[in-house]
């Protein structure tokens, strides 16, 4: 007999079974993702040298709410409006718009994510939202991965001593905070939702 070895998201328990209504409501769902994600870059957290956004603790709940598949719809859509030159990103208007910002200094981070959301997406697919430990191993691979891809396209722009002391040291803290905040709070949704 086999094991089903996909799970519902959190999502799933919104969006109507099948037809126009489904799709409809993932398009929604995807758009509201995107002005989450353009609002937590803007919101700013002073947390030692640096300011940290809320654009990686979105990133890590949208997937984990909305699975692999739509969370991952989410950020590719909110690159493209990145790419049209929407000032969705944390620096925009300020430091650019469009592809020639994605391709600055931040573009690593950018593409990681996309990476994010699928790692953890796929884990929420498959029920590790609902433990906390489960979800917080998948969200540390996760920010692990889309920190060294930030790091990796950083240093191509200014070295690797000087992306590590600027990419990544500062942001260890904020957000290993924001992994297990997230980590937390999904699984708390899905036990509030069971007793309900």
């Amino acid at each position: 007999m086999a094991i089903a070895t996909t799970m519902r998201p959190l999502v799933s328990l919104a969006l109507p079974q099948e037809g126009a209504a489904r799709l409809a409501t993932q398009l929604f769902l995807a758009i509201a993702g995107t002005l989450l994600l353009t609002l937590s870059a803007k919101t700013k957290v002073m947390l030692g040298p640096v300011d940290i956004s809320m654009q990686t603790l979105a990133v890590l709940l949208i997937a984990a709410a909305f699975g692999m598949r739509l969370g991952v719809a989410t950020l590719l859509l909110y690159m493209a409006e990145g790419a049209m030159g929407f000032p969705v990103f944390q620096s925009t208007p300020e430091k650019g718009i469009g592809i020639a910002y994605m391709l600055g200094s931040t573009g690593g981070y950018l593409l990681g994510f996309v990476a994010m959301a699928a790692i953890v997406g796929w884990a929420a697919d498959r029920g590790w939202d609902r433990h906390p430990v489960k979800l917080f191993s998948a969200m540390l691979v996760a920010e692990v991965v889309m920190m060294a891809m930030g790091f990796a396209w950083l240093a191509l722009l200014i070295g690797p001593e000087k992306s590590w002391q600027f990419g990544v040291v500062p942001f260890i803290v904020g957000d290993l905070i924001k992994v297990a905040l997230a980590a937390s709070l999904v699984p708390a949704v899905w036990s509030l939702l069971k007793r309900s």
